[in-house]
């Protein structure tokens, strides 16, 4: 009798195979998903990460001009007339009647030289003058006489022609020795320093009991006379506004000391010459002071009212572009890409400038362009954000959640 069982192995149920292969099924689904959801979000961030790596830009548009510009010029008063008085003749000066800032009127008296030698000088013609004439009314009466007695044949004619030629000598000495009493009479008159004109005393380079040496130019001088009821106002206009100054213009301008106070001046004219060393034109300008309110030397801001170009585009100094290929101005172009346009400037205003060519009105310019844009770079708008931004922002976000 046989002991052996046959034994067999036991049967799975079906229920629990099922079951295995849905876990290995969703954990295969879970794995997929997984790898989908991180290779969308690397794209994502990729994209996000090409977006903000575009410069972002500012653009503004080229205005036109107003009817006038505004060019704002430094520039320096001097009186209308100014005159240094130097003696005309030498001596010690005896007393001075005017001091600096005394108004003084046209051959006022200013100072007295008392003149020693000059006056000996002047006794001595006048004392030569008369003993001229004394000789003179002897050659004439004897010039008579030898005329009378030719005519009777009592003297012979050379005689005669010799009184003749010497009374005529002795009336060119009397003329000689009175154009010089006249000489020194009218340098005696120099004795009175008087004012050449209406105006103020500004200098006053003499004291009583100096001496005095005729002369002028690199001598010292012994007063200066101004008039400045007008006042000459000089400025340097730069060339590129030359061409629009013109004698009769207005002009406008105020000094520091007087805030708020605006005067008239009216332009008289220019030198009609480029100075080399400045580039600039040189003009006058005539200011009416009868106030008072100003003083010759002052500095002075000066505003022309210069007419515009109606073509002319104005757009922001930060906007210029200076390479080696020329100035340029960055545009914004089709699908927002950098275009490069090479311009000139017709006037620099300071923070604005003033395109003379290259720009036209439609143009979209980029303010403050980065220094490594480029033609055909793709830029970013500030004012008017792609909505692919707030995409790739929310991806970003979706990104740091799924990684968190």
């Amino acid at each position: 009798m046989s002991t052996e069982i046959d034994i067999a192995a036991p049967k799975r149920p079906a229920h629990l195979k099922l079951a295995g292969i849905v876990i290995v099924l969703a954990a295969a689904a879970t794995v997929a998903d997984g790898i989908a959801s991180r290779l969308h979000t690397q794209r994502e961030v990729a994209a996000w990460t090409t977006q903000q790596a575009l410069p972002t830009v500012a653009t503004v548009r080229p205005q036109p001009l107003t009817a006038t510009q505004q060019l704002v010029l430094p520039g320096h008063l001097a009186a209308w007339i100014n005159a240094p008085i130097y003696a005309r003749v030498s001596g010690y000066l005896h007393a001075w009647y005017a001091d600096i800032g005394t108004p003084v009127k046209a051959g006022q008296l200013l100072g007295v030289i008392d003149t020693p030698d000059l006056d000996q000088q002047l006794d001595q013609a006048r004392a030569d003058l008369q003993k001229t004439v004394a000789t003179e009314k002897l050659a004439v009466v004897t010039a008579q006489r030898w005329t009378e007695m030719l005519k009777q044949d009592s003297v012979s004619q050379q005689e005669t022609d010799e009184k003749t030629s010497d009374l005529a000598a002795q009336q060119a000495a009397v003329a000689a020795g009175q154009a010089n009493v006249n000489r020194l009479e009218a340098l005696e008159s120099f004795k009175r320093i008087v004012a050449p004109f209406d105006g103020v005393v500004t200098a006053r380079d003499t004291d009583v009991g100096a001496l005095i040496d005729a002369g002028g130019g690199n001598r010292p001088q012994l007063f200066t006379v101004s008039d400045a009821q007008r006042l000459r106002l000089y400025v340097s206009v730069p060339q590129s506004e030359a061409a629009a100054v013109r004698p009769g213009m207005q002009a406008t301008l105020t000094v520091p000391e007087r805030p708020g106070t605006t005067f008239n001046a009216s332009l008289v004219d220019t030198d009609d010459s480029i100075t080399p060393a400045s580039g600039t034109l040189l003009v006058q300008l005539s200011v009416d002071n009868h106030a008072g309110l100003l003083f010759p030397g002052e500095y002075t801001e000066v505003r022309f009212a210069l007419p515009t170009d109606a073509h002319a585009l104005q757009i922001p100094a930060s906007a210029l572009i200076f390479r080696h290929n020329g100035l340029q101005v960055a545009t914004l172009g089709p699908h927002n890409r950098a275009v490069m346009k090479h311009v000139t400037i017709a006037s620099d205003l300071g923070s604005h400038v003033v395109i003379g060519s290259g720009l036209t009105a439609s143009d979209r310019v980029i303010d403050n362009p980065p220094d490594s844009l480029a033609a055909g770079d793709l830029v970013r708008v500030a004012t008017q954000p792609p909505a692919a931004t707030t995409r790739t922002a929310d991806a970003q976000t979706d990104a740091e959640h799924a990684h968190g």
